[in-house]
């Protein structure tokens, strides 16, 4: 299966019978990385998040008065 990379329009080749293949077959919202691509922003990921920058804005869990 050839495969796009959304970032750099790399086309690479995948196993057909891969799970990342089936993912992309069946549910058109996953999307390929190649894997510079892919390492790129792990690392970049990695660097903010141990910076102290990175914040995931997650809703704050709310505790349910039993009163």
């Amino acid at each position: 299966m050839q495969v796009k990379c959304v970032i750099c329009d790399q086309i690479e080749s995948i196993d057909d019978h891969s799970l990342q293949a089936k993912r992309l077959r069946n549910r058109r919202i996953y999307m390929y990385l190649c894997k510079p691509c892919h390492k790129r922003i792990d690392e970049k990921t990695k660097e903010r998040h141990a910076s102290g920058n990175f914040r995931l804005y997650r809703k704050p869990k709310q505790k349910e008065d039993l009163l």
